[in-house]
């Protein structure tokens, strides 16, 4: 995890494109600048960063099913809630489902887990839109592969 570039995800653990699910996992810096201020002597992941996680694994997913054809942009949290804290050296497993998809739009369900333990969820809205440029899905098709995104799931 790479917070201060929102690079959120570490690896893909599993893609499942015809269940529509997906988990990754996130390994939580035991350092790092926004712990200085979240909360000095007490550092915690800021809930906003536990949706960011989710909703960029719920991303990867619609990357999957949508075959690398569309790109997902966060459009609306319809709700979330953290349901315990999330500690600098934690591995966050984050696991999401597509619920639906329509209209230019998809809805997603997603969880935290820290040692099995729930520590958030959420559903999440997405607006799909095509690859603005060859460069951002060049971009994309990069951090795909940092992350273990399966090769066969990116159409050419």
């Amino acid at each position: 995890m790479q917070l201060e570039y929102f690079h959120m995800i570490d690896r893909i653990v599993d893609l499942k494109v015809d269940e529509k699910t997906i988990v990754v996992e996130a390994q939580v810096p035991k350092e790092s600048t926004i712990f200085e201020g979240h909360f000095p002597g007490y550092p915690l992941m800021p809930g906003v960063l536990l949706i960011e996680s989710m909703a960029q694994a719920s991303g990867w997913l619609q990357l999957g099913v949508f075959k690398f054809e569309r790109m997902p942009i966060l459009a609306a949290v319809k709700e979330a809630k953290v349901r315990g804290s999330v500690f600098p050296g934690d591995l966050m497993s984050i696991e999401a489902s597509l619920t639906h998809e329509g209209s230019g739009y998809a809805m997603t369900e997603a969880k935290i887990r820290v040692g099995g333990k729930l520590r958030a969820n959420s559903a999440l809205t997405f607006t799909l839109i095509p690859f603005p440029n060859a460069d951002m899905r060049g971009y994309m098709a990069k951090v795909a592969e940092r992350v273990g995104f399966p090769q066969q799931a990116v159409s050419p």
